[in-house]
């Protein structure tokens, strides 16, 4: 069924891309130095308002409580004096960042003489629609300016006055610098219609990034026409084998699913091994009891959980695909890791997972056979992080195959061209 969008929405939308193009016509001919001037300038501006961000940001808060946004989601949507630091901090860190604009993929000389090189180019105009992640504004904006693209946004109404004016900041900061204000682009009005017009708006934008909730990441990927990176939910797992480490599983267990709830690299299901459980599960129960975790368990979870006070309900087959971004985990003892490997092939999302285990043959086992963008090997699900993978800001972390997997960062906000230089030789 074709979704009627409304002709004056449209009209809109196609004219803030046109204009987006315009502007990336320059930003891709900017030096380094130029546009990371421009990042530190953005930067600066952020800090220098953040009383304005701030108030901006308790506008939405109340309008999200008056609304009975929940609890995981209004901690997405917070921003304080701290978290405005670290979002301008996450500009200077893509400003410190090598450019990938110009980077020579490949290359080679032909034997008629021909020099042949892949070269790294911007990908033009990129639409990025996403909820209530106000952080996401400002990654967005920078990861798009450093890469050489101008970038559309379309952010959920929840975070509508906090991203108004962190864009308003950042135009401004862009103009202070000579730039074009409309590499630099927000969607406030039009509705869901403001979205479907972005995300079919083929041949002027180039791209399109949906960040959010499940149904927000399908509707976008089955009703557009632009090209679209999918960024997947997490349902994460943490399987603790056999020859596990007791004090390390404990840590990373619940670091994983207790260092903050609401992120989509935070572990939704636990698996133990059974010759494990004795040793590991008491202590992984006594500190989700303290936590407040509850356990979404199978019978043999049940006893443990029982023992050591932590909350207990039996696990159906729906948690086991369940993103819960909350304080519960579904959780399962094992038979073996080949089970535990079955386990997660079937309710895993393709985000992370994570193995804690002493055997490095256990390991590979588990790194080869495991389809996800992100492996880890005793370590938390939580380091599935554009930052914390040293790329500095990133703008999702896609859970698909082709052009980009994991957390995306400059790469591959970046497609190709080749270059083929000759001195007059004909085929």
């Amino acid at each position: 069924m074709t979704v009627q969008i409304a002709p004056e929405v449209v009209d809109h939308v196609h004219e803030t891309a046109r204009r987006a193009r315009v502007a990336a016509r320059r930003l891709a001919l900017l030096a380094r130095a130029e546009k990371d001037a421009a990042l530190l300038a953005l930067a600066d501006a952020i800090d220098a308002a953040t009383a304005e961000v701030i108030a901006a940001n308790a506008e939405d808060l109340r309008t999200g409580r008056d609304r009975g946004l929940a609890a995981n989601l209004l901690d997405r949507l917070t921003l304080d004096a701290d978290r405005v630091h670290a979002v301008a901090e996450a500009l200077r860190q893509v400003a410190s960042l090598p450019d990938p604009v110009g980077e020579i993929v490949r290359g080679s000389t032909t034997a008629n003489g021909l020099q042949i090189r892949q070269v790294r180019v911007p990908m033009g105009v990129i639409g990025m629609i996403y909820e209530a992640r106000p952080n996401v504004t400002v990654d967005a904006a920078g990861l798009a300016l450093k890469s050489g693209n101008a970038v559309i946004l379309r952010g959920g109404s929840a975070a509508s006055a906090t991203n108004a004016r962190l864009v308003e900041i950042m135009r401004a900061a862009l103009e202070a610098q000579g730039l074009p204000a409309d590499a630099l682009n927000l969607l406030t009005d039009g509705g869901h219609d403001a979205a479907r017009a972005l995300m079919t708006a083929r041949g002027l934008v180039d791209l399109v990034i949906p960040r959010g909730g499940a149904g927000l990441i399908q509707t976008v990927v089955t009703e557009s026409t632009v090209p679209v990176i999918e960024t997947g939910v997490g349902n994460c797992h943490v399987y603790v084998d056999a020859s596990a480490d007791t004090a390390m599983a404990v840590d990373i267990v619940l670091n994983s699913k207790t260092q903050r709830t609401s992120v989509c690299n935070a572990a939704e299901s636990l698996l133990v091994h059974r010759d494990a459980a004795d040793r590991v599960l008491p202590a992984i129960m006594e500190r989700f009891g303290t936590a407040g975790v509850t356990v979404h368990g199978d019978a043999a979870m049940e006893g443990y959980a029982a023992s050591a006070g932590a909350a207990h309900v039996p696990v159906t087959d729906e948690d086991d695909d369940t993103e819960y971004l909350s304080l519960d985990i579904s959780a399962r003892v094992v038979d073996s890791i080949e089970d535990a490997i079955a386990h997660i092939q079937e309710h895993s999302s393709g985000h992370t997972e994570a193995i804690v285990t002493a055997d490095r043959a256990a390991a590979r086992l588990f790194t080869t056979q495991v389809d996800a963008a992100a492996v880890m090997v005793n370590a938390s699900t939580r380091f599935t992080d554009g930052g914390e993978l040293g790329f500095g800001a990133e703008i999702g972390i896609s859970t698909q195959k082709l052009h980009a997997r994991g957390p995306m960062a400059l790469a591959e906000l970046t497609t190709t061209k080749w270059v083929v230089e000759g001195d007059g030789q004909v085929r």
